[in-house]
């Protein structure tokens, strides 16, 4: 069974950096994105950025945009969140999100989606 592994969270000062990945381990399916969601105590769960697996297009929220960047290495089916110029507002469990096609059979896939279990960042001010 798929899994998906996040690691690189921790406790940094405010105008630091941090580096967050989210791996697949066990077997993998074809990854069409990898998306970043992130989610406060008593706050909803909210979206960070997301990147196309085959194009490389990126998307980024509004309140990260300039800061983070999230990068793909296709041959470890691994993403990367590189986070710059951390804010305490930033503070929250990360989740990775993955989506993508399973083959069920020789001519027939099926839609996957898996969440990681998180790692957290804490931005002190």
């Amino acid at each position: 069974q798929v899994q998906l592994v996040e690691s690189g969270g921790g406790l940094v000062q405010a105008g630091g950096s941090l580096r967050l990945s989210c791996a697949a381990s066990g077997r993998t399916f074809s990854i069409s994105g990898i998306n970043w969601f992130r989610q406060a105590p008593g706050k909803e769960r909210e979206f960070v950025a997301a990147i196309n697996w085959r194009t490389g297009s990126t998307s980024y929220a509004l309140s990260v945009k300039g800061r983070f960047t999230i990068s793909r290495d296709n041959a470890k089916n691994t993403v990367y969140l590189q986070m710059n110029s951390l804010k305490p507002e930033d503070t929250a469990v990360y989740y990775c999100h993955a989506e993508g096609l399973e083959a069920v059979t020789a001519n027939t896939d099926r839609y996957l989606e898996l969440w990681g279990q998180g790692t957290l960042v804490t931005v002190s001010s």
